[in-house]
């Protein structure tokens, strides 16, 4: 038998807890895995930015990037890696360079997701170039924004066509205060957008390769209270609709890790901002929700790189547009779209690979979140992030809710092992 070691790198800009639990956690799990006729073990390693050859090989299997979104240069090495190395990488570099917002809104428009009304408005200024003010003369058309803001509706939102972590997001009542707004807003190109309002639920819905969580989020709190701790708000079947609209749009942009929000109103989900190709991933904001979110990072990157899973680079679209142009109601058109995500996700096999490599996961974890260790990493994202005379009193309320978390587990895992042997078969990528 051939020993194998696959390399999971990490491309980070500011993340500070969870790389230090997703460190630990494979050392803990101490993984020898019999794939063949091969033992899979991994390792672990920070991606460092420095200058490269476009002929030297890489090192890794699997990168799971939190950079290059912003930082170009990491970004034009991932891309090298992925075309000349064969190395996966979360999320495909091409798909999140190209597709903002509102490539977003039109694909899923397209699909026939009820997204609110949305209007896209040149910018109030530009940015000076040669032939600007020829091409403004010629063709740039004068528009009234009252009427543009008649056609969208009141209250609406104004936002960055390209935008996120709700940077130059403004609520818009009435004529007066949208005009205002876009005096404001420079040479942004913005999008109007109706307003669900009101709405009986906001909601993100994480997805990590097949796996899907549903979390109620409260934009207006302070940001370590917006994830809510609500359960039972709403029936699974209400849920499943969220998770299949997360499925498709993650599947769609060849996006193995993203958020999606939307917001609940009679009996429907309207999807409002679902272009978040690296989301947010601290204890400090997910607090009893971040030990499902490292596990669930660490089986769909141990899945990948153990299973030499090959990055799907160019988009393909056509499959889903298929399932859009055939008479069938909307719900219906989900459950393909959300089929068809989960076969390019390789779910069933994932699925297999977890219960037989990754059974003790959620044990080991379940230890590691009460260790010193995960204190340490909670310390660590603290400090980095609130003014010294609170590190203590942070430290404290996010270390207890890991541990409220720890007992939640515990108690859910007895539930599950005293129930029929039927009810048993709980996989990984369990929408709970």
């Amino acid at each position: 038998m051939a020993k194998i070691t696959r390399r999971i790198g990490l491309s980070l800009g500011a993340d500070t807890c969870w790389p230090i639990c997703f460190e630990e956690l494979v050392k803990d799990l101490d993984l020898q895995l019999a794939l063949g006729n091969d033992s899979v073990s991994f390792e672990i390693e920070r991606v460092t930015i420095e200058p490269f050859d476009l002929r030297q090989p890489a090192r890794y299997d699997l990168v799971i990037d939190r950079l290059t979104h912003w930082y170009h240069v990491s970004r034009e090495w991932i891309k090298k890696a992925t075309i000349l190395n064969g190395v996966y990488v979360f999320n495909n570099p091409w798909s999140v360079q190209a597709n903002e917002k509102h490539t977003t809104y039109c694909a899923m428009i397209r699909l026939g997701l009820p997204i609110p009304e949305t209007w896209l408005v040149p910018p109030k200024s530009y940015e000076e170039k040669p032939d600007l003010q020829t091409t403004l003369v010629r063709y740039a058309k004068l528009f009234d924004l009252g009427q543009v803001g008649a056609s969208v509706g009141y209250p609406m939102f104004m936002k960055p066509f390209d935008g996120g972590g709700w940077v130059g997001v403004s609520k818009v009542d009435d004529e007066s205060a949208l005009r205002e707004a876009y005096e404001k807003s420079g040479k942004l190109i913005m999008h109007l957008q109706k307003g669900v309002l009101p709405h009986e639920h906001f909601c993100r819905c994480i997805g990590l390769g097949p796996q899907t969580k549903v979390i109620r989020y409260d934009p207006s709190a302070p940001l370590h209270q917006r994830y809510l701790n609500d359960k039972d708000y709403l029936p699974n079947e209400t849920l499943d609709v969220l998770r299949d609209i997360t499925l498709t749009i993650n599947a769609f942009f060849n996006w193995d890790f993203n958020s999606c929000e939307a917001l609940y109103e009679k009996g429907e989900w309207y999807p409002i901002d679902f272009a978040n190709p690296c989301p947010d991933s601290q204890v400090t904001s997910l607090h009893r929700h971040f030990p499902w979110l490292v596990k669930s990072k660490l089986r769909w990157a141990l899945y990948v790189a153990a299973t030499k899973k090959r990055l799907r680079i160019n988009q393909d679209w056509q499959p889903f547009f298929d399932i859009a142009d055939k008479d069938l109601p909307y719900r219906e058109k989900l459950t393909q779209y959300a089929k068809l995500a989960c076969e390019r996700m390789e779910a069933e096999r994932f699925e297999e690979f977890c219960a037989k490599h990754l059974a003790h996961l959620d044990e080991v974890a379940w230890n590691f979140f009460g260790s010193e260790r995960a204190k340490t990493a909670v310390r660590k994202k603290v400090e980095a992030l609130f003014p010294k005379h609170e590190w203590d009193a942070f430290t404290e309320h996010f270390w207890n809710e890991l541990q409220v978390w720890r007992q939640e587990d515990a108690a859910e895992r007895a539930a599950l092992a005293a129930a029929p042997k039927a009810a048993k078969k709980k996989p990984a990528s369990s929408k709970k």
